[in-house]
This record gives C-alpha cells, structure tokens and sequence, in this order.
C-alpha cells in the first residue's frame, strides 16, 4: 500500500510551537491565525484494527496558506504529492504516474480540512481538549460529516511542539505520524507549490494545462 493514501488525511495538520495552556480549543484559534506556514520531517507508521504493523513511511513536507502544499515520501516508496491551490498532483515514481485532482474534491471533508485552508475549523470538526497524557497535551477532532473515512483525529504537543498526530478511520486501522525538525512561517519559496510532471510519464485524471 503507498504511502501518500494517508496524506489527504494529514495536510495542513502540521502545525506546531503553540502555546498550550487549559484552554486548548483557544490556543488552536489562536495558532490558526498565527501560522500561515510550516515545515517539517515526518515519520508515518500504520497499524490495523488488530494493532499490527503495516507501513513505515518518511519524508518531508512543507505547507503555506491556503491550500498549497507539497508532501514528500521517501521510504519505502518515493512519490511526491503537490497542492497548488486548486489541484493536487500525485506523482508515484515507480509507476511513472502522475495524478491529478481538484483539490477541493479531493480534500473535502477529510481531517486534512481541520487546517490545510481557511479558519472554519468549528464548521467541519468537533473540538475538544483531551487532557494530558504521559506529558503530551491532546486535543481531540471529530469530523461533523459522515461523508469521510476518518472517525477521529488526535493531535499531540509536548510543551509548545507539536509532535505526534493519531488518526484513526471507520474500520478501526491508526495512523500514526510523528514530526521533527519544524520551521513555521520561514516564508517558503512559491517554486514548491508549482508541479510540471517529468517528459515521459502517464498524466492521469487531467491535463497539466486544464
């Protein structure tokens, strides 16, 4: 299974050095209006409904507001994943493909709403603090549509970093995704938000002039 199926759960969840007090749902407000940028490495594990292993996966990524992100895979399979604003393109390397998708479709109701693009976090998720745990401070989201396979998003900070993310889907599989190294609002260069597929591969589901 690739690696980048989960990224529609994961972009513009990466958002980190928030200060993190009682009031959880206001320093995520306050967060969101704060960050307008971010990178960061990243560590992928899934586990499914029986807690065993299935995926390991690592790269980077860097994301800026709103909507435009690109998400990088290295191991175990390199694929580059590229939101300009209005498409997303999915390029796997070893099959020499290159998909593309309206990135509202293919975002949707997804978690990957709660920050990838405007503030309207309360109108897709339910939010609420989940106390701490073994030193990581928690809030929990809940999509208020039925229309995802996500059924919860558990977002993990350790002091003022964000480090670990947990979503879980409807046939109960977990993916687990951990961060290193964050930069937030270091102004990346609009180049990384632009994708022009390699001469040679199969262009799926659009044209790059559409």
């Amino acid at each position: 299974m690739k690696a980048g199926i989960f990224l529609l759960a994961i972009i513009g969840l990466m958002d980190a050095q928030l200060a993190w007090a009682s009031d959880s749902l206001g320093d995520l407000r306050q967060f969101m209006s704060q960050t307008h940028s971010m990178q960061a490495d990243f560590t992928q594990t899934v586990y499914n409904a029986k807690k065993q292993l299935m995926q390991q996966a690592s790269g980077s990524m860097v994301f800026k507001r709103p909507g435009k992100f690109r998400w990088v895979y290295v191991k175990p399979y390199p694929q580059i994943l590229v939101g300009d604003g209005h498409k997303l393109w999915i390029y796997d390397v070893d099959l020499a493909q290159v998909t593309i998708e309206p990135l509202d479709e293919a975002l949707g109701n997804t978690p990957a709403a709660l920050l990838a693009g405007d503030n309207a976090i309360e109108t897709r998720f339910n939010l609420m603090d989940a106390g701490v745990k073994k030193g990581v401070d928690w809030l929990e989201a809940t999509p208020k549509s039925h229309d995802t396979s996500f059924s919860r998003i558990m977002i993990g900070f350790e002091g003022k970093i964000l480090r670990v993310m947990r979503l879980q889907d409807k046939l109960g599989q977990t993916t687990i995704i951990q961060f290193s190294r964050l930069k937030l609002n270091s102004h990346p260069s609009q180049s990384l938000f632009q994708f022009i597929p390699p001469k040679g591969v199969d262009v799926v589901g659009g044209t790059p002039s559409s």
